[in-house]
């Protein structure tokens, strides 16, 4: 039995191999929650290359995965900036597995860097959209489905260290993360007297596989030697002296999504190894 057995949870932005959405739903399936995997599934328009997010064959190996961990699970593609597929997907988390109980906005673009004078109308509109509209999309039919059911529940976005800090080369991306805190701080307000608690997880930088493109990315803009000596340089400033790890935000996750925290909401966590205060 662990803390999450009998618990239904919805994963956004699940579907990728070594990304934070994965280690978020292996953490919450290795302690009995039934998990619900989902993500865009195939490329919708140039703001959801392939090589960029989570197709439908990858959602599947990740849910067969959680299945060997003695759960049940599911796939769904979602595309999160329409509010009826996410709707749907909320959805299909009460009619396959019974409920819904912790949902977990973890879907975003943060491949979508460029200088400030050359970002476009369509850069600015996907970012936000996945990242700040969808979440909201999500939040809102989380909490749907979880007022119907009069049992409370837990949401949590992946926001970022850059919900507090500024960062060169990624306007929609900050702002967009920035807005998730008054997001919280304002849903939590109407959902805490129906047991539902709302917080943000905010990692620092993390090498998943939009990480490493990042990485390359930065280490070019920043006049870096290589992608090794910008990493170097990264972990010198952090005070832990290493970068963020999957499993340091799916603990997060975790901790917020138990019963230990059912008195935290409104909340956008660190989880930046003394990073974003230094």
């Amino acid at each position: 039995m662990g803390r999450f057995t009998g618990k239904v949870a919805v994963v956004t932005g699940s579907g990728r191999r070594k990304g934070l959405g994965e280690a978020i739903a292996v953490r919450l399936a290795s302690e009995g929650a039934a998990v619900v995997v989902s993500d865009i599934g195939a490329s919708r328009d140039a703001a959801t290359p392939g090589a960029m997010i989570g197709a439908t064959e990858e959602m599947e190996a990740v849910a067969a995965d959680l299945r060997a961990l003695g759960v049940a699970a599911s796939t769904c593609a979602c595309d999160v900036r329409d509010p009826v597929q996410v709707q749907a997907l909320a959805d299909h988390a009460v009619a396959t597995h019974g409920g819904l109980d912790i949902w977990v906005n973890n879907a975003g673009i943060g491949y979508i860097m460029k200088p400030l004078l050359e970002v476009t109308p369509d850069d600015w509109n996907a970012v936000i959209g996945v990242n700040l509209t969808g979440a909201f999309f999500g939040l809102q039919a989380a909490a749907r489905v979880m007022a119907a059911q009069g049992k409370g529940g837990r949401i949590v976005n992946i926001a970022s260290q850059a919900a507090k800090s500024g960062f060169p080369h990624a306007q929609a991306y900050t702002s967009s993360k920035h807005g998730l805190v008054g997001l919280v701080r304002s849903a939590a307000i109407e959902l805490g007297p129906l047991g539902i608690t709302v917080n943000n997880v905010c990692p620092n930088h993390v090498t998943t596989g939009l990480g490493a493109w990042q990485n390359e990315y930065f280490a070019k803009v920043t006049g870096a030697d290589s992608v090794e000596d910008y990493l170097k340089k990264m972990a010198a400033r952090i005070p832990m002296q290493r970068p963020g790890l999957t499993q340091d935000t799916a603990n997060a996750v975790a901790f917020l999504c138990s019963e230990e925290a059912a008195y935290i909401t409104a909340e956008s966590l660190n989880v930046s190894g003394g990073e974003e205060p230094h």
